[in-house]
Parts: structure tokens; C-alpha cells; sequence
């Protein structure tokens, strides 16, 4: 169920996005990159861990970094590392223990980083432009 619902869940973030124009932002994707990297660090507190908070928050700058890259220089790497941060859910438990995660939470983190990174592959096919940023020309004097 976990599955489905962050599939929905991503879905429905998306579709919501292309409503409002957010999907034309170069830092939405990004955005959600970050956010999404973070509830790791948020279950090690909530676990009450400082040692796994703090190899929490060095998975957790990997992702910010990936994600700051790719808004500066190609955007396929954001959807890239959505895709690949869901396969980490995955194995995430056994690499970190995580006293904090509830269950279902990798199946549906999963999901939703899956369907997201899917999404905004899709996007960047269908608007090359938004990857990578394009060149301002200066005028010359």
C-alpha cells in the first residue's frame, strides 16, 4: 500500500505543479531533491541517534550537492538522483540503521522519489530548454 500511495502522492504533486507553473522553474525539482534527502535527517532525530543524524547528514549533503549541481549545470542530474535516491530507500536501512524510519516509509519514499524523478525526466524531454540554464549574451559597449 506504502508503494501506491507515494506513487499517488508523487503523481499528484506533479500534476499540481503543472497547474500552477511550477514545472517551468528550473528550482522546483531541485527543491523537492533537497526536501526529500532531509526527512532522513528528521527521522534521526526523532530516533534520538546522533550518530546516525550525522551519517544522515552526509547522505543527506551528497543529495543537496547533486541537487545544486544540477540546477546550475544540467537538470538530468536532479531527475537522476531522485531516481537514485529512491533505490537507496531501498537499501538505506541496512547501510544506516535508522531507529527512527516507520516501516513503510522506504516503500513509499521509494515510490514517490521514483514516479517524481520519472515526471521530471518526462518534463525535461518534452522542454530541453529548461537543461541546461541557458547563456545570457552580454551586450557589448
Amino acid at each position: 500500500m506504502e508503494y501506491l500511495i507515494g506513487a499517488v502522492l508523487a503523481l499528484s504533486v506533479a500534476g499540481f505543479a503543472m497547474g500552477v507553473g511550477l514545472d517551468r522553474d528550473r528550482s522546483f525539482g531541485a527543491t523537492i531533491l533537497i526536501v526529500t534527502a532531509s526527512y532522513y535527517m528528521l527521522f534521526a532525530v526523532m530516533g534520538g541517534s546522533t550518530r546516525t543524524l550525522v551519517l544522515e547528514s552526509l547522505v543527506a549533503t551528497g543529495f543537496l550537492l547533486l541537487s545544486a549541481i544540477g540546477f546550475r549545470m544540467n537538470m538530468w542530474l536532479i531527475a537522476l538522483a531522485m531516481v537514485g535516491h529512491g533505490v537507496f530507500d531501498l537499501v538505506q536501512g541496512s547501510v544506516i540503521p535508522n531507529p527512527g524510519v516507520p516501516p513503510w516509509w522506504p516503500g513509499f519514499c521509494m515510490a514517490f522519489d521514483v514516479f517524481f524523478g520519472g515526471w521530471l525526466a518526462a518534463i525535461l524531454m518534452r522542454r530541453p530548454e529548461l537543461s541546461p540554464p541557458q547563456k545570457k549574451e552580454c551586450a557589448s559597449s
